[in-house]
């Protein structure tokens, strides 16, 4: 019947293939286990990369996102998919946390899928150097890691896929900026009662600070 219409079946477009486990890696446990929860900021960041089509060839963007108020914490765009990607992510989160005020990541748990840029030598150095214990999910079950999942998605809804190809990575990355910042700022979340994600976590600051008595503060 569809040869008689005319009609052809929509073909998937090849994409490259991001979580590709190394035997070799040592993994850590899963700690989360889809627990995707934290009481508050700085006690579970969920992490993954995902790929974008350019004019230039495929690029790449990892994010690491903060569970509390599901917060995008660090972000990198780059044209290949190593272990240099998701360090620098890991890198930007680190260094955003401590310009706001936070001298100490103990108790953070950093969870992520089990692909080999995750499980690389390299990576979990950074973390145990920052104080952080890596989490990893099981290999090919995307609910392990589902709230980065749903970043990605959203990235890739509102960002990518509705214009024309960017011209290289370069010009994604500009524009990926834009848009951390609109979804940290500007953008409402469910999960966050209708607040955006940086007004629940000052939220979360001011009546934590509301709760301690006022000598305590003068001391």
């Amino acid at each position: 019947m569809m040869r008689e219409m005319g009609w052809h079946g929509a073909l998937k477009k090849k994409s490259p293939r991001t979580t590709c486990a190394d035997p070799g890696h040592d993994r850590a446990k899963d700690l989360v286990d889809r627990q995707f929860w934290a009481a508050e900021p700085n006690r579970l960041w969920v992490a993954d990369f995902t790929y974008c089509r350019t004019r230039s060839g495929w690029a790449y963007t990892a994010f690491v996102i903060d569970v509390f108020a599901r917060k995008i914490v660090g972000w990198k765009v780059s044209t290949q998919m190593t272990v240099s990607l998701v360090t620098a992510a890991i890198d930007n989160a680190i260094a955003a946390r401590m310009r706001s005020g936070v001298t100490d990541l103990a108790g953070l748990i950093h969870h992520n899928d089990a692909g080999s840029q995750y499980t690389a030598l390299a990576f979990t150095q950074q973390l145990i150097g920052a104080g952080i214990a890596a989490s990893v999910g099981s290999v090919g079950d995307s609910y392990d890691n589902a709230l980065a999942e749903s970043v990605n998605s959203d990235y890739k809804n509102e960002l990518v896929d509705n214009q024309p190809l960017f011209p290289g990575a370069a010009e994604l990355s500009l524009a990926t900026a834009e848009w951390v910042t609109f979804y940290n700022q500007e953008r409402p979340h469910s999960y966050c009662d209708d607040m955006t994600p940086d007004q629940a976590e000052q939220f979360h600051y001011d009546h934590k600070r509301a709760l301690i008595p006022e000598a305590a503060l003068t001391n």
